[in-house]
């Protein structure tokens, strides 16, 4: 797997999902960092070709690695006339198979069938991380994000166990444009002043530090823009009864996926619908509670890495196929 940057860190994600639950093996190449979120690096091309350090025996590892590897997966918006380092990735990937997973890049969602397009020219296969992206380039295969259950940052923590006084709504936007915040941050502070609720917004923050400060919140926001993110399956994972604006389309692609009829995100279109939510969440610890405990048990029943990484080999079986 090649990326600019690691996308959610979801590619140290599918490439450990990869290696613990199934018998392939996979590396993950990286070029540069965006944001300050500290996800776990596999192979990073900044830490060994840079200014001041030219070290030759990880570019000969880095040669090794595209030279054995079956699959290119690249990530994002890069493909094979990218370097890493001093090598050109097209001199090293002839013959294999090549794939490319998009993840709401805004040049991808700019213009989605332009590289619908590209690939088909190609004779490509593509993924796309969320059904709203499929939406927009239909031969995309959806393949979605997914969390290590196992791992104690995702840990269940029960409703019981936080704090009484108050209930702490998290959130955790990227960017504030796309996620509702202001909305969302108006709206808690006039509740505030009536009701023990209080939020925590999260920027800008180490990926591990912000995953403890949603395990100790109460209930979990996403946005309202139709679609789900990674911070949706972050906190289902952990218990936390979880907002979100999903639309028809995001709901049935989800249940086509997880089979089942019933999904644990409680749906609201508006934040005035979400105010009637939190108070309802706020005066009912009871429902807190019980929304928790389905969260968790639909990701480990329908959202498990290995089902995720099923579908993925499925979709690789296809494209070496072409």
């Amino acid at each position: 797997m090649i990326s600019e940057n690691d996308p959610a860190g979801m590619g140290i994600a599918f490439c450990r999902a990869i290696n613990n639950h199934s018998e392939h093996s996979c590396r993950l190449i990286t070029r540069s960092l965006r944001y300050n979120f500290d996800f776990e690096k596999d192979i990073h091309v900044e830490d060994f070709w840079n200014d001041d350090v030219r070290d030759e025996s990880k570019v000969d590892e880095v040669r090794q690695i595209l030279e054995d590897a079956d699959i290119v997966h690249f990530h994002i918006l890069l493909d094979e006339t990218a370097t890493l380092g001093p090598l050109t990735i097209k001199d090293h990937v002839a013959g294999k198979t090549i794939v490319h997973h998009h993840h709401g890049h805004p040049e991808f969602r700019s213009d989605p069938m332009k590289w619908q397009r590209k690939y088909s020219d190609l004779r490509r296969m593509f993924l796309v991380s969320t059904p709203d992206l499929k939406a927009m380039a239909p031969e995309g295969y959806w393949v979605p994000n997914l969390v290590p259950l196992d791992d104690p940052d995702y840990a269940f923590m029960p409703d019981a166990q936080l704090p009484r006084d108050r209930m702490i709504v998290f959130q955790s936007p990227t960017r504030l444009d796309l996620k509702n915040t202001a909305e969302l941050d108006e709206m808690l502070s006039k509740l505030a002043l009536k009701y023990p609720i209080a939020s925590d917004i999260v920027q800008n923050t180490n990926h591990r530090e912000c995953l403890r400060r949603r395990r100790n919140a109460h209930v979990s926001f996403d946005h309202l823009q139709g679609y789900y993110g990674v911070s949706s399956l972050e906190a289902l994972s952990q218990g936390k009864p979880l907002i979100a604006g999903l639309d028809s389309w995001n709901q049935r692609m989800i249940k086509e996926f997880t089979g089942v009829d019933t999904l644990p995100w409680i749906v609201c279109h508006s934040i005035e619908k979400v105010a009637g939510e939190l108070l309802a969440l706020c005066h009912s610890p009871e429902t807190r509670a019980v929304k928790g405990v389905e969260g968790r048990r639909f990701m480990e029943k329908c959202w498990s890495e290995k089902h995720v990484i099923d579908r993925l080999f499925g979709f690789y079986e296809r494209a070496s196929a072409l």
